[in-house]
């Protein structure tokens, strides 16, 4: 799926979008709004971005994860053959000390990431510290050009800043807007 990023400037705009969005067939679970003004969002019923959204959990988690696994795969072979807890094993002490370890690696990337601000939200932070509301729109791939059209022909104080991906990729760093 493509996500598409707008700012518009106020709440009633943010709304607007919303409505016209939902008639389109878009559901609650693939539009979200992150503003700093929460409440206004709750008393809109504007459905506003969770903390997966918000925050790098998820990169964050996928990073432990992979460097757990290396770190697991060093300590396992490390087990194996130096046989510090004897030569009697059971395969399932291995395949335990493997899991044990790459899953603490993600827990401590979630950890990591409950401190940091989603990467791709960040390009927006100034924006949305000032009182913008940022409008994520989750569409398909064919899809994409109707609801960009539709969004420049009825909203445009809606400022059409990025189409992204909802794939999360822990190798990629975003830098600046497109």
């Amino acid at each position: 799926m493509k996500r598409l990023y707008y700012l518009t400037e106020s709440i009633d705009s943010a709304e607007e979008i919303s409505n016209d969005l939902h008639q389109a067939g878009i559901t609650d679970w693939n539009f979200h709004v992150l503003s700093k003004d929460e409440a206004g969002l709750y008393k809109r019923h504007l459905h506003s971005a969770n903390y997966l959204q918000k925050l790098d959990i998820v990169r964050n988690g996928e990073r432990g994860a992979m460097i757990g696994f290396a770190l697991a795969i060093l300590v396992t072979w490390y087990v194996v053959s130096a046989e510090p807890f004897g030569s009697q094993l059971n395969g399932m002490v291995y395949a335990a000390i493997f899991g044990f370890i790459t899953l603490f690696g993600a827990w401590m990337g979630g950890l990591v990431g409950l401190s940091r601000e989603n990467q791709k939200i960040a390009l927006y932070h100034d924006e949305i510290e000032s009182g913008k509301f940022l409008i994520m729109v989750d569409v398909k791939a064919e899809e994409e050009d109707k609801v960009r059209e539709a969004m420049a022909r009825r909203h445009p104080e809606a400022q059409f800043k990025r189409a992204g991906s909802t794939f999360i990729n822990p190798f990629k760093f975003e830098h600046s807007h497109a």
